[in-house]
């Protein structure tokens, strides 16, 4: 990249890592002045958002998981009950790192069986109307480690 062009861009756009290493590096410094507040806090808000979109993605994986084994008693499988062991797992991590994502958790239920029955149902060929409309299990049920549905 020639100077000029490299002048157009901020370190942000033209080397991600140098960016992190360098605001990092003012930030140990406090050399407040010279730190690109702006993309830092884009950045830190991003974290957030990709903590939450995890635990949705985990919470809908454990959600259509114990729906296919409640559904489909007889398809159950070491698979199955891996990955909601897994996928529990992860969600136990999440919220142990960040308790804050509890209230967020519950809050992210109704949407995330929503997503899980329409997951279910492509996969199991079961229509939509043959799951409860409401989810079943409470969020204590889904996060223990022994609960499966019967």
């Amino acid at each position: 990249m020639t100077p000029n062009l490299r002048a157009k861009f901020s370190l942000y756009e033209i080397d991600y890592l140098a960016w992190i290493e360098t605001t990092v590096n003012q930030l140990e410094q406090q050399n407040l002045a010279q730190v690109d507040w702006e993309n830092l806090i884009e950045e830190l808000k991003d974290m957030g958002r990709s903590e939450r979109r995890r635990l949705r993605s985990n919470l809908v994986v454990v959600l259509l998981h114990l729906l296919k084994w409640q559904y489909q008693p007889t398809m159950r499988s070491r698979s199955w009950r891996s990955s909601i062991t897994e996928h529990r797992r992860r969600i136990r991590e999440a919220l142990e790192d960040s308790p804050s994502l509890q209230p967020y958790l519950h809050a992210s239920l109704s949407q995330c069986y929503a997503d899980a029955i329409r997951l279910a149902s492509d996969e199991t060929g079961l229509s939509i109307s043959a799951f409860a409309a409401e989810c079943p299990y409470s969020i204590s049920q889904t996060l223990d480690m022994d609960f499966l549905p019967e």
